[in-house]
């Protein structure tokens, strides 16, 4: 009895409405009258779409007895995995993620100081102090308006129950709006969408409005399709640039330092750093973060320090950069120069995305925590230290940073750089396997293997032909540009480019989900936007300079990713089209026009509703089949984690004698799926079992409320009344019992 209860409970949280109290929901009409319509006249609203409708379900609004049947716990369980189940975490582990985000997340932000103002004053000569004020204020500022306000005070909270990145975005808003080119949502999916909005204001009249422009229009579904597959391609570009735009820039110090070491030796030397580093991503992101963390702690400490140096033997002048007038006072003196280092100064926020791409394996607050108090502070100070060095060192501007360096630590400090330049390649790594993951996941990229190397953060992942692909791209990208110079023109357009996407994706967000009043989500896109577009024309003007690498990356990528959703929308729709009609099942009869031997059949599709065409092909090919036969959906929802208690959906098929069912296993696109069929199919029989005793307990209890028949629930007959599925088929030895496998 207190089970019965708990389950009126957590139906009360799917069934309520604003208008209706807790003791009422809507059912169907043949829930209440059993004798009006039979059982399996409700299970397949698809057929209704072909014309062959059997039998109108009348909504009304009933008391108690709240029967459970499959739609309520499709609904339920789809709502209760959207809720935020955010767990208390204690602030030593808050702080000791904070430290791995150091070696995973902000390698690239940190190593930007390596090549910022040396690519600047390639394009701008500095011949007077406000060229070096005017610089060092756009560097200063940029980093304050994007990293810092745009991703961690706003895009961070944008995440998906942890999640982030442009898919992430992408499932948030598929959740809320039916804009997911792949046909097989439901209509409980839609019911939860609706149960999670707001109370009517003008925010939600908004929402709701642009939910139905979305929904009702094809091409605006594909527009933010592409939209979504650019942003992922754009991630993965910065994928192969970022290692190798990193080391170079470290390895080129030694230039300076050691008699005869050329391009060709920075080339070697790169290489051979850069196809060490991607060896060992098989150890894992953790693994990888702690090893890394003690080494980019030391980096910011140095860079601090060099800084704080500069600024105390080079004077505090620079200070005036604060002063935003010098941004002006630079364009208004250098006019076009000016405009084209914009090209340069953007690479002081590249890896900034992976502050939101890599949050799956980490924290909101440990991201924020160690941006806020150690990684912005250091770049600042790193900044300013190297203005001041320029303004008594203007002809330094090649090696800015190497030169800034107190005399007698260049060694330690170029070994730490290395290291550093290592890492940072790390961030956008990770970023990409989790990019590829959610894309596998959303049916928008091929399926590869994934390798989940924490067992206690999902997120935490290596996929083996992403992590070589990137390496062998990341050497010959090295090999053939031979130059920091051209490689950093590609690599703005990669990263404005993302930043552009994420730009876009939370402000319909905020105007959807968030429902934020409406002059603020407009001052989101203004504001950064506006910025954005800026560096992107500034960027795009270096196309022809090697520009065109991240746009190839891209149009190569987003093609690969487009085709597969394409086809597996394809594939989806003409299984619809061929699925068997109830009709003829009903013509076929409980023995489906062959003989029953005991046992149970897995029969693997990918149809939500109705049955698949596959079964035709067992009738005609096999001269037997199963006593129960169960047709295995397995199909991803747009969230995160899917609970495993609420994996499986069961309903039936046709009248109780058929012993037909449908099982949809849900994954969210983070759900780890092992490869253990036996564990897998296991599982899927006990969960069997218990809808069976579910449902027999649920037709005993509404007979007892109508008072119009009696039911009698034999312990060992779990459908009412047949003898052929029994507890003892259920439960008999899983390796006798055997599953045909469908396409």
């Amino acid at each position: 009895m207190e089970k019965e209860e708990i389950e009126e409970s957590r139906m009360r949280l799917v069934g309520r409405s604003g208008s209706v109290g807790g003791d009422y929901r809507w059912v169907d009409g043949s829930e209440v009258n059993p004798e009006s319509a039979p059982l399996w006249s409700e299970f397949d609203e698809a057929e209704s779409g072909t014309g062959r409708s059997y039998g109108s379900l009348k909504r009304r609004l009933a008391k108690k007895p709240k029967r459970l049947d499959s739609f309520d716990v499709e609904a339920m369980e789809i709502a209760g995995s959207h809720g935020h189940h955010s767990k208390e975490v204690s602030l030593s582990h808050t702080l000791a993620f904070a430290f791995q985000t150091l070696g995973v997340v902000y390698g690239d932000l940190g190593t930007s100081p390596l090549y910022v103002f040396s690519d600047v004053f390639s394009k701008v000569s500095i011949t007077s102090d406000v060229d070096i004020l005017g610089a060092l204020s756009l560097v200063l500022y940029t980093i304050a308006l994007l990293p810092l306000a745009k991703y961690v005070f706003v895009v961070l909270k944008a995440n998906d129950n942890g999640e982030g990145g442009t898919f992430a975005l992408y499932s948030l808003i598929c959740r809320y709006a039916d804009v997911n080119m792949l046909p097989n949502r439901q209509a409980a999916d839609e019911e939860i969408s609706s149960y999670r909005l707001k109370l009517p204001t003008p925010e939600l009249e908004r929402a709701l409005n642009i939910k139905e422009v979305l929904e009702s229009k094809s091409s605006l579904k594909i527009l933010l399709l592409i939209l979504v597959l650019m942003g992922t391609s754009l991630i993965i570009g910065d994928g192969i640039l970022t290692p190798a735009m990193s080391v170079m820039s470290a390895v080129s110090g030694l230039q300076g330092e050691i008699a005869g070491f050329g391009a060709n030796a920075v080339v070697v030397v790169s290489i051979v750093i850069l196809v060490g580093l991607f060896s060992i991503q098989r150890f894992g992101t953790s693994k990888v973060g702690f090893m890394f963390a003690p080494i980019l702690s030391l980096w910011f400490f140095s860079l601090g320090s060099i800084g704080i140096y500069n600024l105390a033997t080079c004077g505090v002048a620079v200070l005036k950069a604060l002063n935003p007038a010098y941004i002006f006072l630079f364009f208004k003196k250098n006019s076009k120069d000016a405009w084209s280092s914009l090209g340069g100064c953007v690479l002081c926020i590249t890896g900034a995305e992976a502050m939101f791409a890599d949050l799956g394996h980490f924290s909101v607050q440990s991201i924020q925590i160690a941006f806020s108090c150690l990684v912005f502070p250091c770049l600042l100070l790193a900044y300013m230290g190297q203005a001041a060095y320029l303004m008594k060192h203007p002809v330094s501007t090649e090696r800015i940073f190497y030169d800034s360096i107190p005399d007698g630590l260049f060694w330690p400090v170029f070994v730490v750089a290395t290291l550093a330049a290592m890492i940072a390649s790390q961030a956008m790594i990770s970023a990409t396997f989790s990019c590829v993951k959610n894309a596998m996941a959303l049916g928008c990229f091929p399926r590869l293997k994934i390798v989940h190397t924490s067992k206690k953060l999902m997120g935490q992942i290596y996929i083996p032909v992403i992590n070589w692909f990137l390496m062998i791209m990341c050497v010959l990208v090295v090999a053939v540009f031979r130059s920091t110079t051209d490689i950093a023109n590609a690599y703005g357009i990669a990263e404005v480019g993302v930043m552009m996407v994420s730009t876009t994706l939370v402000t319909l967000v905020m105007l959807l989900i968030w429902q934020t009043n409406l002059f603020l989500a407009l001052l989101f896109p203004l504001v950064f936007g506006s910025i954005e577009l800026t560096y992107l024309s500034a960027v795009l003007t270096k196309v022809a300079e090697g520009g065109w690498l991240p746009l190839a990356f891209a149009a190569c990528f987003l093609s690969v990713m487009y085709t597969w959703n394409y086809g597996s929308v394809l594939k989806y729709r003409s299984q619809v089209r061929d699925k068997i009609s109830m009709e003829l099942m009903l013509d076929l009869g409980s023995a489906l026009g062959t003989v029953r031997v005991p046992g149970i059949g897995l029969l693997y599709n990918e149809l939500v509703q109705g049955v698949p065409s596959i079964l035709g092909q067992f009738l005609l090919s096999l001269p037997a089949l199963h006593s129960t036969i169960v047709f295995v959906c397995i199909k991803y929802v747009p969230v995160p984690v899917v609970p495993q208690e609420e994996r499986f959906l069961f309903r039936r098929i046709c009248p109780k004698d058929y012993h037909l069912f449908r099982c949809v296993a849900r994954y969210g696109y983070k759900d780890v799926r092992k490869e253990d069929h036996h564990a897998f199919e296991q599982l899927l029989v006990e969960s069997l079992e218990k809808f069976l005793r579910r449902e027999a307990q649920d037709l005993a209890l509404e007979a007892n409320f109508n008072n119009e028949f009696s039911v009698t629930v034999r312990p060992t007959v779990l459908t009412g009344g047949t003898s052929d599925v029994q507890t003892p088929l259920l439960m008999c030895d899983h390796h006798q019992s055997q599953s045909q496998v469908g396409d």
